[in-house]
């Protein structure tokens, strides 16, 4: 019977987890000026043939060249274009450039995704400054960088199961590098922005905190995405955390594990592993981030007097959640 019901909620859950067909945005959001075109910088690089051009585009691209390519850490600007000829003219990395071209080739709905989640971010906080957005293609040596001025989208790492070359990372961790996890991996970025924290004394639930405010913010500013993509779980694996929210509660609890200070121990329901054995050989890692985006949601469905800036704003992880009333009961 269990396991009847664990498939019928799977089936229910991923069928919840799909884009809402009728999903708008509101006019006070579809209204706020923000226009997303991403420069694909990869078709001008893999175009380049000798160190004096790539000189030339890496001061066109001041921001690529410092924040995503890593200027600081090459002797000199020369010996920097050298090594970037390099992997311009690797045949292999072309691999990757034409599957990338032709997964990336109609670019328009992660445009239209990250337009519309700035929207929102725009929305909520006016004074944001949207920042510009290019791609990339590294040879897989970086995947994302956010900053205030910049967002770069190392489109290699986001080309799927099919690439003719992928991250040195488990099967865990490779899943989530999709095209569909492209924008909600963005704004999960954007929100450190936003995320005030207290780094003193921290405990895992002010980690799971958080993770879930963190987690809440994306859902926010991406209101039609799936829970999934947000915090890179599949539907089945909802599922299973969804029916076993109390337990999964229950052990934190009772292990007292909600005000543990070791690192060890914390990153063992926080950290990235392919499951956490010590609830379930089924309960899939980074659990207590998952738990902490519950407690979040919560607080702000009995408090909703809280604004999200104030919810994002707001350090004490145990405020939020004795105010949560949050009260997972075992099936």
């Amino acid at each position: 019977m269990r396991g009847y019901l664990l498939l019928l909620l799977a089936v229910l859950l991923f069928t919840g987890c799909s884009k809402k067909q009728t999903c708008e945005i509101p006019s006070e959001v579809s209204k706020i000026p923000v226009e997303i075109k991403v420069d694909r910088l990869e078709e001008r690089f893999f175009k380049i043939k000798t160190v004096p051009e790539m000189q030339a585009f890496l001061a066109q691209e001041p921001l690529l060249r410092d924040r995503f390519l890593l200027r600081d850490h090459y002797p000199s600007e020369e010996v920097m274009a050298q090594n970037l000829l390099r992997l311009a003219a690797d045949t292999s990395i072309h691999k990757l450039v034409r599957q990338s071209d032709e997964t990336f080739k109609d670019m328009a709905p992660v445009e239209q995704e990250l337009e519309n989640a700035f929207k929102y971010v725009k929305y909520y906080y006016p004074n944001f400054y949207v920042p510009k957005v290019q791609s990339f293609i590294s040879g897989l040596s970086r995947d994302l960088l956010v900053s205030d001025s910049l967002v770069v989208l190392g489109l290699d790492y986001f080309i799927g199961k099919n690439a003719a070359f992928r991250p040195q990372a488990p099967e865990y961790i490779l899943r989530r590098y999709e095209k569909q996890n492209l924008a909600p991996s963005v704004m999960l970025l954007v929100s450190n922005k936003f995320n005030k924290t207290d780094f003193v004394n921290k405990d895992m639930l002010d980690e799971m905190i958080d993770y879930g405010k963190s987690y809440y913010f994306a859902q926010q500013v991406m209101p039609c995405t799936p829970d999934s993509l947000i915090i890179w779980y599949s539907g089945q694996e909802l599922a299973d955390v969804k029916y076993n929210e109390g337990k999964i509660w229950a052990h934190l609890v009772e292990k007292g594990l909600l005000y543990e200070t070791s690192q060890f121990i914390t990153r063992k329901y926080v950290g990235e592993r392919p499951n956490v054995p010590e609830i379930s050989a089924r309960c899939p890692g980074r659990i207590a981030t998952w738990v902490g985006w519950q407690i979040v949601r919560s607080y702000m469905e009995n408090n909703p007097n809280v604004t999200l800036q104030q919810l994002m704003e707001e350090k004490d992880a145990r405020k939020i959640l004795d105010r949560s009333k949050y009260k997972p009961q075992k099936n």
